[in-house]
């Protein structure tokens, strides 16, 4: 099984930014499309950024759409979530995922979707 760890959360200020990594134990980590997702307080797990195995193509959930940015480094086995311009709606546990196929679209954005997953991180924006 692939196993994820986060990194990189923490307390930031408004308007600040953030950069999230998750290290993947998996050799074949190109095989594998990757996507964050975030959970805040009293709320569902939600889709925030997909990227697919060779990193050509990238999706967006609307809110985040021009302030965050999904990127990987396949020699590195990981992925990175660079978050510009936060605000305390981006406050959350945020979550690493990986899915059994290199292909990723904008219908990928279940939970359902992926098989594996990391503990998460806590981003936590202050006004």
């Amino acid at each position: 099984q692939v196993q994820l760890v986060e990194s990189g959360g923490g307390l930031v200020q408004a308007g600040g930014s953030l950069r999230l990594s998750c290290a993947a134990s998996e050799r074949t980590f190109s095989t594998y499309a990757m996507g964050w997702f975030r959970q805040a307080p009293g709320k569902e797990r939600e889709f925030v950024a997909g990227i697919s195995g060779s990193g050509g193509f990238t999706y967006y959930a609307e809110s985040v759409k021009g302030r965050f940015t999904i990127s990987r480094d396949n020699a590195k086995n990981t992925v990175f979530l660079q978050m510009n311009n936060l605000n305390s709606e981006d406050t959350a546990v945020y979550y690493c995922a990986a899915r059994s196929s290199s292909y990723m679209s904008s219908v990928f954005r279940r939970i359902q979707h992926y098989d594996y997953w990391g503990q998460g991180t806590q981003v936590t924006v202050s006004s």
